[in-house]
């Protein structure tokens, strides 16, 4: 009898919406994928046929020992744990190469793990990933939209994300309240194509979303920027002074950066 979720699980149960998933992570034969968040073994077992080793991260400690009856070690490694606290560079190193991720992710951590693998670029090539709707909105969302914030920006630093397909509730056992968009990230940082560095760029994003209703000046002057840098940078890169930070696309952002750091440095 299958086990009854303990940690708010929704396990996806659409056969075709597995294989939909598994065929957008594209030829994984020569590859280690992380699952993350396996549950009861739906993605997995499509993995499993198709990549060269899985390592699916469980935190439900049942289900992870389900996991472990069913799969051989040789095809799937199970790891019961946490997956904000797993070692993404240490399964990349043992497989001597970058690694493709695909998952189902929890609601609660879904930024978190966002961030998580935007930290790790270095050792993930791709990833296939479902998330509440609302999230991926914001995490495809462009210049302009009203998603379009903090969320946006850094995951698209990191590489192209595209909007692939949304599930509805009844794709799930127990059915979720919302419904569920998969996204396919592909890993190609735009630091240097900007010339930012990553930390202190995104100390420079934090600032200009710091207040949704705030024009970008006035968030920039909270930040102790001069007004006389500001204008003369904004002035420099043609952008006009009312303007939110919602409106500007990366490009503008780097631009806008790298004319003030001289003045916030």
């Amino acid at each position: 009898m299958p086990s009854k979720p303990k940690l708010g699980q929704n396990f996806l149960h659409d056969t075709q919406a597995v294989q939909r998933i598994v065929a957008a992570l594209g030829d994984c034969s020569a590859q280690t994928v992380v699952e993350i968040g396996p549950g009861r073994g739906a993605v997995t077992r499509a993995l499993a046929a198709r990549a060269q080793h899985v390592v699916a991260v469980e935190l439900d400690p049942e289900l992870a020992a389900q996991l472990r009856q069913e799969f051989p070690p040789e095809r799937v490694t199970v790891v019961n744990q946490d997956v904000l606290k797993f070692d993404i560079v240490a399964v990349a190193e043992k497989a001597g190469h970058r690694v493709a991720v695909i998952g189902n992710l929890p609601y609660y951590i879904t930024s978190p793990i966002l961030h998580k693998l935007a930290a790790n670029h270095a050792v993930v090539d791709r990833g296939v990933l479902m998330m509440q709707r609302e999230v991926a909105d914001r995490v495809v969302a462009l210049p302009g939209s009203r998603d379009y914030g903090l969320l946006s920006v850094t995951v698209q630093m990191y590489g192209s994300v595209l909007r692939l397909f949304t599930l509805p509730p009844g794709a799930f056992v127990p059915p979720p309240k919302v419904h569920s968009t998969v996204i396919r990230w592909q890993f190609e940082p735009r630091f240097a194509q900007l010339r930012v560095s990553e930390a202190d760029f995104f100390t420079f994003l934090r600032q200009a979303f710091a207040q949704k209703r705030k024009t970008l000046v006035n968030n920039l002057r909270a930040a102790g920027i001069s007004p006389a840098s500001i204008a003369d940078a904004f002035d420099r890169v043609g952008v006009n002074t009312q303007a939110r930070a919602e409106s500007l696309q990366l490009e503008t952002f780097a631009a806008l950066w790298n004319t003030l750091r001289t003045a916030v440095q």
